[in-house]
């Protein structure tokens, strides 16, 4: 449905996009994941015609939209302030892009009826939006979005501004209401866990350009480079040198090792056992977490070294204590 072929933004001398490539299909859910400053932000401003492109082309449905004008591509953008007009009430807020296409009156009524409903907001029409919380601003602003019908949805950082609780809550509620549209979506996080839970495909960006895309399984599993890896919150990269990996990494197993340069070890391949084990190395608790179904455990080895652990049960390990480590060859592997 939507694509971009080798788009590059300059601003001055920073380039913002560098031939980025992309492609949303209908009715896909697509997260763009990367850290503030990758890129994602211009790419949705490009798509929505808020941006010129130095070179490249984006086309929706085939069409090239570099002589479409912003209001007639068909496109939603939900920005991540929301820019909700504090003087109007939600219904007014929800019709303004119906009252700028000029659908009459009954026809607005309608429709704003319909998508207040369809996030959660019926009863709240005639409600003024500084009475209202985060949560509820945010689906304002979400009604809005959809409210005149748009071939693609774009949403930068909605959650970004809400407390986690509340952020976990309507990722939930962000997940069955993408399904219910069926239509593209392209959702702009530096969130790892929320880009995780809603996208089909999930595409990590940085220095305005992809570095890895595919679905969240593959991405989780198979990280392709250390950014990567690191963004998707896996800290156990370790940089090796033939020197470093025989002082302070012996006790990675020799095929994680063979020829790569850095490894990645998955946490949950880390065994937490008693001190003097057989087959275990010694490592002293630097800090432990409990997350209710694991508890994640940092083990310091010496030089510097530190390494994560995820540890099944309710069993904690006591900060300072020396333990046993093993780690299942497995999940080691090169990056």
């Amino acid at each position: 449905m939507l694509s971009l072929e080798g788009v590059v933004v300059d601003y001055g001398a920073t380039r913002a996009l560098d031939g980025l490539d992309l492609t949303v299909a209908d009715g896909e859910i697509v997260a763009l994941l990367g850290p503030s400053g990758c890129g994602k932000t211009t790419l949705l401003r490009v798509v929505a015609g808020l941006e010129p492109v130095g070179a490249g082309v984006v086309r929706l449905d085939g069409r090239d939209l570099s002589p479409v004008p912003t209001h007639e591509r068909g496109i939603g953008l939900m920005f991540q302030d929301y820019a909700l007009f504090p003087h109007r009430d939600v219904a007014a807020n929800v019709s303004f892009g119906l009252e700028m296409r000029g659908d009459p009156a009954a026809a607005r009524a309608a429709r704003v009826a319909e998508v207040l409903d369809l996030v959660g907001l019926d009863g709240f029409a005639h409600r003024s939006v500084s009475t209202l919380s985060g949560g509820e601003r945010q689906r304002v602003a979400l009604a809005r979005t959809l409210a005149p019908s748009p071939r693609l949805l774009m949403l930068d950082e909605p959650l970004g501004a809400l407390d986690r609780t509340l952020r976990e809550r309507l990722v939930l509620e962000l997940s069955e209401l993408f399904a219910n549209l069926a239509i593209g979506v392209i959702y702009v996080t530096h969130d790892h866990t929320e880009a995780l839970a809603l996208a089909d495909r999930v595409v990590v960006m940085d220095a305005g350009r992809v570095v890895q895309e595919g679905p969240p399984e593959q991405l989780w599993a198979d990280p392709a480079t250390p950014f990567v890896a690191r963004f998707l919150g896996l800290t156990n990269v370790f940089d090796l040198d033939p020197g470093r990996a025989a002082r302070e990494l012996a006790w990675l197993a020799p095929p994680g090792i063979d020829g790569a340069s850095t490894v990645l070890v998955r946490p949950e391949a880390v065994a937490v056992v008693q001190a003097g084990a057989t087959g275990s190395f010694t490592a002293t608790v630097e800090a432990v977490a409990f997350r209710g179904d694991h508890t994640q455990v940092w083990l310091g080895l010496g030089r510097g070294v530190r390494l994560e652990a995820s540890v099944s049960g309710t069993r904690r390990p006591a900060v300072g204590a020396q333990v046993g480590v093993i780690v299942d060859p497995a999940g080691v592997r090169p990056l």
